[in-house]
Formats: C-alpha cells, structure tokens, sequence
C-alpha cells in the first residue's frame, strides 16, 4: 500500500512536467507566462534556451514518472531516477519560478522532499516501507 502512495505522486508530478515542454514547443496556453524571473528578455519559453528547458522538463516528466512505475514494478533503479529526475525538474522550475502555474511550486517542494527523503538514511527505512 505505502508503494502506491508514493508512487502515485511520483507518476503524477512527471505528468505535470508536460505541461513545461507543451508550453515551450506548442502554442498551447499550458498557464505559464513566456518570460522568466532569472534570465534576460530575450529569453522567452519560445526562444532557443526556452526550448531547452522544454526538453528538460519533458526528461523530467519522463524520469519521475518512469521512477514510479519502476517502484510498483519493485525495480531496484526506480531511487536513482527519483533523484535525477527530481533535480532535473528543480533545475527547470526554478528559473520560471514566478511564471509558472502554482502547482509548479508545490512541485519543486515534493522534489526537494525526494531528494532529502532519498539522499539522506531515510532512504534505508523508505526502502523497507516499499519492499
């Protein structure tokens, strides 16, 4: 049962991050705004670099959703793509921090809370929940 919940946000959240490529590779009104916080006017979510980070979050979507089907599926890898893929979407919200949807925000807060859950002893106990 513990598996499933953790799972499940896990797959979830990795869903969510297609919004982040939708919004920067398609005219679609995915609710981000074009510019972000960190970076120059002339980087919008259409431009070159904006497309970049598109591509990451679509690796995102990929690697936290895969981590949670790997977890159902008992695979022993599903803790290492957690933590890339967790960093990989702190990596791609934090510059559009202020322009992205508000869910986006929570999300960066469930990946720190990966990373610090899987980096840290409570990985042994959370291993042992699952198993």
């Amino acid at each position: 049962m513990i598996r499933i919940l953790i799972a499940i946000p896990l797959i979830v959240h990795g869903l969510a991050h297609i919004s982040g490529f939708l919004a920067s590779w398609t005219s679609l009104d995915a609710g981000y705004a074009n510019r972000s916080w960190l970076f120059s006017a002339n980087v919008t979510l259409d431009s070159p670099a904006g497309r970049i980070f598109g591509l990451l979050w679509l690796v995102a979507a990929i690697g936290l959703a895969g981590s949670g089907v790997g977890l159902l599926l008992r695979q022993e890898w599903w803790p290492a793509v957690a933590v890339l893929a967790a960093a990989i979407s702190l990596v791609v919200i934090v510059p559009w921090g202020r322009t992205v949807p508000p869910g986006a925000r929570v999300g960066a807060v469930f990946d720190a809370l990966v990373i610090l859950v899987l980096q840290t002893p409570l990985r042994d106990r959370l291993l042992e929940l699952v198993s």
